[in-house]
């Protein structure tokens, strides 16, 4: 279940004009206010990830490319943070040096989780959705049938990850 807020438009501008991820900063705000454990903060990662997927469906149902190829890959991005966060794997040092989550420390992430778990697939479907992002979102290239191609890994790493952080 989620709670929507608004945000006032000048705070989400600057936001993303520091490279800031909206979401990510009212996570971090609010489990920093309320001093709850990263595992809650992992469980509701997860619940961004599937209003994201559920989003992509509907994108992948219209055929709007890039739209379903964004909501895809943030699907699988806020999968890889939760598990990240309840496994507190090495790379969230990094995360916390910097003030956020970048990219490259998303890949990090999906290797040493697929390591430490002893699932390379959790590694594969980040490649799988970065590759849809870059080709189906920021150079709209892919076609719909590419980012359909992604959905079942996504859906894939999406019920792993609830039967982990359970």
């Amino acid at each position: 279940m989620s709670t929507y807020i608004v945000v006032p438009e000048r705070l989400v501008e600057e936001a993303r004009k520091r490279g800031l991820n909206v979401e990510d900063v009212v996570i971090k705000a609010l489990a920093e206010v309320l001093n709850v454990d990263p595992k809650v903060v992992a469980r509701a990662r997860l619940e961004l990830a599937e209003k994201m997927l559920s989003e992509a469906e509907n994108y992948i149902s219209t055929g709007d490319v890039v739209q379903a190829s964004e909501k895809l890959y943030k699907a699988v991005e806020e999968c890889i943070k939760a598990l990240a966060e309840f496994f507190n794997v090495k790379v969230l040092e990094e995360v916390r040096r910097r003030g956020r989550w970048e990219t490259w420390l998303l890949g990090r992430a999906a290797r040493e989780l697929a390591e430490k778990l002893n699932e390379d697939r959790i590694r594969l479907v980040w490649k799988d959705a970065y590759d849809v992002h870059v080709w189906g979102f920021h150079e709209a290239k892919y076609g719909i049938e590419d980012v359909r191609a992604s959905l079942p890994s996504a859906k894939w790493l999406l019920e792993f990850a609830r039967k982990v952080l359970k």
